[in-house]
């Protein structure tokens, strides 16, 4: 059967009319449309339109109640769902080309008051459903070290997407159009960042990733050396660095005493090597900080020539 698409004057005198037969019968019907208003685009390209219908019971003609869908102009009975009682379902095939359709739920029973019945038709409001060919389903991670590889995992990604880690763009690779994965870059330990994927002209929440400390280790454990003197230090990374690599920090109690650079593990890397001078005679320490679970200390001595 086909409708005739009404205006909405027409549509809002019909509207009226039910809700005119309803108080005239004395019934209240509630209907709860639990549908999306966004739905994820499958393959099969068939989207399920549910509602919940519950009559008053006293005043419902038994086997009266025709509950329908009118979309694409057509009329169409939603059957009864196995989701429980009073709840109606639609399977719609959205056409080939198609990502939205407008509807709405038309309502048709018969209801007593004393002896006499009456028709009641109700109509629900206008509604659009709408795919989404791009949306995130999760990250298969929510916490791991500097250099960690994380995949997301969602649909209708593409070579363009970059994930961002707090404000920090990571670095990002395209598996699929399901799969993208991204590297965590070097951030601040022990904190919470909101991770989102960016495709240049929106970005698409994802969820939360904490930080975790870098299993990281220092060689010597304690360094002796004369001013002029130089000395070795290995650092050591549980992990790769990440793209751009990963600077470590270092600072020391006894600037005077001890002449170093600053300490780079390169992108790929996990072991960075630094040489350092003495200075001025001192007793001190290096403190390695902002890598691992906690603060690392080398003792330090230069003496004189």
């Amino acid at each position: 059967m086909h409708l005739t698409p009404v205006s909405l004057s027409k549509r809002a005198a019909l509207i009226m009319a039910a809700a005119v037969a309803l108080f005239s019968a004395g019934c209240t019907t509630s209907i709860v449309n639990m549908t999306a208003d966004t739905l994820a685009e499958n393959p099969s390209g068939i989207y399920t339109i549910t509602a919940r219908v519950k009559p008053q019971d006293g005043e419902l003609i038994k086997g009266s109640l025709h509950v329908s869908i009118v979309i694409d102009g057509q009329i169409f009975p939603m059957t009864r769902s196995e989701l429980g009682d009073g709840i109606y379902e639609y399977d719609y095939h959205m056409p080939a080309g198609r990502t939205e359709a407008t509807y709405y739920l038309l309502i048709n029973y018969g209801s007593i008051r004393g002896r006499m019945g009456f028709p009641v038709e109700e109509y629900t409001e206008l509604r659009t459903v709408k795919l989404a060919n791009r949306y995130v389903y999760t990250l298969d991670s929510i916490r791991g070290p500097v250099g960690a590889r994380i995949a997301i995992v969602g649909r209708g990604f593409t070579p363009q997407d970059v994930v961002y880690v707090g404000s920090t763009p990571a670095r990002t690779v395209f598996e699929s159009v399901n799969v993208i994965s991204f590297s965590v870059p070097a951030l601040a330990a022990g904190q919470n960042y909101e991770v989102s994927v960016n495709n240049g002209t929106a970005s698409q929440k994802v969820g939360t990733f904490r930080v975790d400390g870098l299993s990281l280790t220092v060689n010597p454990t304690e360094i002796t050396m004369r001013t002029g003197g130089k000395a070795t230090i290995n650092f050591v990374l549980g992990n790769p660095a990440p793209e751009g690599g990963l600077l470590i920090d270092v600072s020391t109690d006894i600037p005077k005493s001890v002449i170093m650079p600053e300490v780079l593990v390169p992108a790929g890397a996990t072991t960075a090597t630094i040489t350092v001078q003495g200075g001025q005679p001192g007793t001190g320490n290096l403190f390695v900080s902002g890598v691992g679970s906690g603060e690392i200390s080398v003792p330090v001595t230069v003496t004189a020539r």
